[in-house]
Parts: structure tokens; C-alpha cells; sequence
């Protein structure tokens, strides 16, 4: 399984979607708060470009926002 790690912050619905999508699968991933944690912040920013939440990265390929499709093939479901 590739690694999974998401930025997001505590108020997004779509990290929310997200994170209830990784459950329902048995999907395995770390978290890290773009709000509280300035460098995951800066680290988000440089490997997507963008401050906008959720980033997902997984396995080093980056998805801006949760698209279930790009996800679920990122994961190989």
C-alpha cells in the first residue's frame, strides 16, 4: 500500500468526506493540521502549489481537494 498523508484543517467538510472515504476503505494514512503546524503548511504549499485543503498526497502523487475517482485510482481500488 502507498503512503497516504493528508493536510487539512479542523473546519473542512471535503477533509471530512476524505478521511470517512480512507475509513470505509481500511486506507492507512497520517494527518497533519495546515492550521496549527506551519511547517506542514509550508511543506502542503510546496508539493501542491496551492493553500487550499485537503491536499492528499499518496505515494507522492498530489490531489488538491477530495476526487474520490483520483483518489480511489491513486489507491488502486
Amino acid at each position: 500500500m502507498k503512503p497516504v498523508t493528508m493536510y487539512t484543517t479542523p473546519t473542512c467538510v471535503y477533509c471530512r468526506m476524505a478521511k470517512d472515504f480512507f475509513k470505509k476503505h481500511n486506507i492507512t494514512f497520517s494527518e497533519l493540521d495546515v492550521a496549527e503546524d506551519e511547517v506542514a503548511r509550508d511543506e502542503m504549499v510546496r508539493k501542491s502549489g496551492q493553500l487550499g485543503v485537503p491536499v492528499i498526497d499518496i505515494g507522492g502523487e498530489i490531489i488538491v481537494g477530495f476526487d474520490q475517482r483520483a483518489v480511489a485510482k491513486a489507491l488502486g481500488l
